[in-house]
């Protein structure tokens, strides 16, 4: 059983005091296992909001991206929905009301580990599977995976630059209720890459490993079952140095190592790594391509004058959710979009190159 959040602090203070300071990793896999069991966090009244959320557009254009590579790779049978961490569903929902104009039915398989979102996405999507781990996908058929503002939530190691060399960051108890962060004794230097090994003294870098572990595993699966995975996350396309974690309370930034469980804990993704990664497994990979660029690719343009002239009492709505999800001033910049798929697969639109 999952601690209460308000006692996490406590029972991470008390570990730390036996045992020592813990990673940073570990630090946000408590936190965040806590925080996502707790309550719904989606929507105004909660702590941050997602694209599906913000409008209906998003969701359908992922549909009509997934429909197109389905009839373009030959409609093939026993296909299956894939999406990573759902949220409430509501993606999902959007998705499959596009692809079914297709006549595309695929089974439907959640990856989920929160009982309160569980149960929101059986209302949004009653025929869903849910499941815990990427390990128990079906294996029966090509996958079409979504992971939208999945991978930022997994656990990060961050490696700080001292004078003796990098160690890692770990967390350590502060003032009640409070964490801190110091450096640990173990050398690591050979874990930062040598374009940024002699950074200045304080610099940090950031790595991924369970991250890494899930996408191993689905491109292992893409590989052999065939589909195409999306991601679409914030994050970066270039390596670079700096911490990104950070904490969302009602909808403002708040401190990472205060009050643990009570709030979402994210970093960016490294969106080089994953392309580097499916790449070097002979994969085809598109982008990584700014959310705003991707989405006008795919039509969000032409999508909200339709559903504009449709009801025409929600065009400042409408309008509004467009600049929203693709204004490079807002989230059309900062969110990237990557697509790995099979080589027997077409290559997936959206994306300029797809090698």
């Amino acid at each position: 059983m999952l601690p209460d959040t308000g006692q996490l602090a406590l029972m991470l203070a008390r570990q730390i005091e036996g045992s020592g300071p813990i990673s940073v990793a570990e630090y946000m896999r408590s936190a965040n296992n806590a925080y996502y069991n707790r309550a719904d966090p989606l929507g105004a009244s909660g702590d941050f909001i997602t694209a599906p959320e913000i409008s209906q557009m998003f969701g359908e254009l992922i549909g009509l991206w997934l429909a197109d590579i389905w009839m373009r790779a030959n409609r093939p049978a026993a296909c299956h929905y894939v999406e990573l961490g759902p949220g409430r569903g509501t993606l999902a929902a959007d998705a499959l009301r596009s692809v079914a104009q297709f006549e595309f039915f695929p089974s439907v398989c959640f990856v989920e580990t929160s009982e309160v979102l569980a149960s929101k996405q059986m209302e949004s999507v009653p025929s869903a599977t849910i499941i815990r781990k990427v390990e128990d996908l079906p294996a029966d058929g090509p996958l079409l995976i979504v992971a939208n503002e999945f991978f930022d939530a997994l656990p990060i190691k961050q490696l700080i630059a001292t004078h003796a060399g990098w160690r890692e960051l770990l967390v350590a108890r502060g003032k009640p209720g409070t964490f801190i962060t110091v450096p640990g004794t173990h050398n690591m230097d050979h874990v930062v890459p040598a374009v940024v090994r002699n950074a200045p003294m304080g610099s940090i870098y950031e790595t991924a490993p369970e991250a890494s572990g899930i996408l191993y595993e689905l491109t292992s699966r893409i590989m052999k079952q065939g589909g195409a995975l999306l991601v679409i996350d914030y994050g970066y396309s270039q390596p670079g140095l700096g911490s990104t974690l950070q904490a969302m309370k009602s909808h403002s930034f708040a401190d990472p190592f205060e009050n643990p469980g009570q709030h979402d804990l994210t970093a960016h993704v490294n969106f080089m790594e994953m392309a580097n990664l499916a790449a070097m497994r002979e994969l085809r990979v598109g982008g990584p391509v700014s959310q705003g660029e991707w989405l006008s690719a795919l039509g969000i343009n032409q999508r909200a004058d339709f559903i504009a002239q449709k009801t025409p009492e929600r065009t400042e709505e409408i309008y509004a959710a467009r600049d929203r999800l693709v204004n490079a001033d807002q989230m059309g910049d900062l969110f990237k979009v990557l697509a790995i798929s099979s080589p027997e697969w077409p290559a997936p639109e959206g994306f300029e190159t797809a090698v």
